[in-house]
């Protein structure tokens, strides 16, 4: 929100400038002064130096309402900073007046009576004491003010959305069934009466569940715009303080506000900074944060109503919040937020590249097909880097080329052009890659290549992009993970097979297909051991916790887990090379390619894979935009939690 700075601020920021000066130039002249001498003569002294003419100047000043004179001068042979001063009165000045008649002295000056001139009056004896009042006013002003500023850390610090600011559904792409669960939050805010006829009521709290990007901010500020009411927002590491007792002030001041703009909207961002589970961690709870999450739970369903306000909180971890906090009562409902289907994606999509410039081969409906696992801000942040691609290309539109290059970037990075590669080590990256292929091209249950890169990108020196012909949301079956695994290992029996060594290239891949393998043991139940679940996902929510964590196994059964995931392995890595050297002109086929041109599309594939030749690159440029169109597709998510990423990637170390 913008705001304009008061000419009160302007004038304080300017004071410290104005009394720095003022002191510097007394310094100046104090420093001007320390050399000069001045003489004190009587009034007799001054008359035997006018009778003997060795005054050379004389300055006369009368005193206001005083009969006394001031005489200031400077005698013969005084240096340039030397001078005298001397004090007359009535007849005692005539005789000196007529002394310097006489004399004719030529620097001679009568100065006016300063008392006569009320400006200069007031400049001389006035203006300093306002000055000094003035300064001494605004130090002060600004002593009361930090000491003021420092009595109000225990004020919330929730802010009241900006009108300018105002969301609505229309903002908000896909979410279909996300906006019907809080259709009904719009509906009481604005007739209440509606609902305690019926004697219903309405969700005092609302729990937004999802990964982040998935607009969950976003939905809170559209619900608050629909309703039309306040909308206070403040994140939950807002009211954890070093002293104990302030989140708690913080929490009940909120409420206090809040309840003053009833009915309202009070949205909570990452409300697991404060409403993380009690009595956990290393040395018992953190005594700060737990307080304000008691006054948080008082609040929200104590001995007091909170009539009119509901609570939106957003989390990525439900799993780490007190289960006090979600009863009923207080967050009455949970709604998670997913990841966008292909629908929502292209939705998304058409909402960021309003104010776009896309070329005529730019079709949203593909690229939502060939992005799935994206959220929102990921989409947003695809179009972006797009855009900035084709700006500093100099271009006037996005086309297709940009946006390829800006899905690559924002999956592994920017490609490393000038690296320097020996042709060994891109033999051995185009052959590893090859073998990730053909093992998609050829085993039937796993996902479809659609392309192959050897140029290096982050810290992979190669990758092979794979999608799945149908896209899930969350449900594979057994012969699909272990295609997976199949893919991962084909890099490694590729080397293996046709280059007689192996390489690190391979060190991702074995972690990833390890994991998949220690799952389907451990977790789904595909293996010998049984539908038994041995192992939970635990991701280090609690130190503590997880320290304290018992087996729930013994250690014949962990190594039968052992021995079960390495034999799911072994099996795999076996079809693998059991495909691969079936395969073998396909295999140099493709590597050649790789070697040749570094980056090849799917089309260039199908191309090899019929007639063993490859199309030049004119000939499928234009077509690469659309090789899936009619492909429902979705990609692998990557181990950098649900953000997608190239499914089969060689990381040379």
């Amino acid at each position: 929100m913008n705001v304009k700075p008061k000419q009160n601020d302007n004038f304080k920021n300017v004071l410290p400038y104005l009394v720095l000066g003022f002191v510097v130039i007394i310094v100046i002249f104090a420093l001007n002064m320390q050399g000069t001498k001045v003489n004190e003569l009587t009034t007799g002294e001054l008359i035997t130096e006018l009778k003997e003419d060795n005054v050379t100047e004389i300055t006369v000043t009368p005193k206001s309402n005083e009969s006394i004179y001031y005489i200031e001068g400077k005698l013969d042979g005084y240096s340039a900073t030397e001078s005298f001063t001397a004090r007359a009165v009535g007849t005692e000045l005539d005789n000196i007046l007529a002394l310097i008649e006489k004399n004719d002295i030529a620097e001679y000056d009568t100065n006016a009576d300063p008392g006569e001139n009320m400006f200069l009056y007031i400049i001389i004896n006035v203006l300093p004491l306002v000055l000094l009042v003035v300064v001494m006013y605004f130090l002060f002003m600004k002593l009361a003010n930090s000491n003021k500023n420092s009595m109000d850390f225990g004020r919330s610090k929730a802010r009241l959305s900006n009108e300018n600011d105002k969301k609505s559904f229309k903002d908000v792409a896909g979410l279909k069934e996300e906006k019907e669960e809080v259709e009904e939050l719009i509906d009481f805010l604005k007739n209440p009466k509606k609902f305690e006829k019926m004697g219903a009521r309405i969700p005092k709290g609302v729990l937004l569940v999802g990964p982040p990007g998935t607009g969950k901010t976003l939905l809170a500020k559209a619900i608050a715009g629909e309703a039309n009411v306040p909308f206070f927002f403040i994140s939950g590491s807002d009211f954890v303080e070093l002293f104990v007792g302030v989140g708690a002030s913080r929490v009940r001041d909120m409420f206090k506000e809040a309840k003053r703009n009833a009915p309202c909207l009070i949205f909570i961002d990452e409300i697991d900074a404060v409403g993380r589970q009690r009595g956990t961690g290393l040395g018992g709870g953190h005594d700060e944060r737990e307080q304000t999450l008691n006054q948080l739970l008082t609040e929200m369903d104590g001995f007091g109503e909170n009539e009119g306000i509901i609570i939106i909180a957003a989390t990525n971890r439900p799993d780490v919040l007190d289960p006090a906090l979600l009863r009923p009562g207080r967050f009455d409902r949970q709604v998670t937020v997913s990841l966008p289907d292909a629908n929502e994606r292209e939705q998304i999509l058409k909402v960021h590249a309003k104010n776009k410039v896309l070329a005529k081969d730019v079709k949203l409906d593909n690229l939502s097909l060939r992005t799935p696992g994206f959220s929102g801000a990921d989409l947003e942040n695809l179009l972006n880097e797009a855009a900035l691609l084709a700006v500093r290309r100099n271009k006037t539109e996005i086309t297709m080329d940009e946006i390829d290059e800006a899905t690559d970037r924002v999956l592994l990075g920017p490609a490393k052009t000038t690296r320097k590669i020996t042709d060994k080590e891109k033999k051995l990256v185009s052959i590893h890659e090859a073998g990730h292929a053909v093992i998609g091209l050829k085993l039937e249950d796993a996902q479809e290549v659609h392309k192959i890169t050897i140029i290096p990108r982050g810290m992979a020196g190669g990758y092979t992009m794979m999608l799945p012909k149908e896209e899930k949301i969350a449900v594979l079956t057994k012969d699909e993970l272990l295609a997976q695994i199949t893919g991962l290992l084909g890099g490694r029996v590729s080397e293996e097979t046709f280059l007689g060594e192996i390489s690190t290239g391979a060190s991702d891949d074995i972690k990833r297909a390890t994991k998949i393998a220690r799952s389907m043991v451990t977790e789904y139940g595909m293996s010998e051991l049984g539908p038994v679940q041995y192992e939970e996902k635990s991701e280090g929510v609690f130190l503590g916790r997880d320290y304290a964590k018992s087996k729930n196994f013994s250690d014949q059964v962990a190594l039968e887990i052992d021995e079960q995931t390495r034999k799911i392995i072994e099996e795999c890595y076996e079809k693998a090379k059991k495909i691969i050297k079936e395969n073998k002109d396909l295999i140099f086929q493709l590597s050649d390619a790789l070697m040749k041109y570094e980056t090849i599309t799917k089309e260039q594939i199908e191309s090899i894979v019929k007639t063993g030749k490859i199309k030049p690159v004119e000939e499928t440029a234009n077509t690469d935009s659309d090789s899936s169109e009619n492909t429902e597709s979705g990609e692998k998510k990557s181990s950098r939690g649900r953000k997608p990423k190239a499914t089969e990637e060689n990381a040379e170390k």
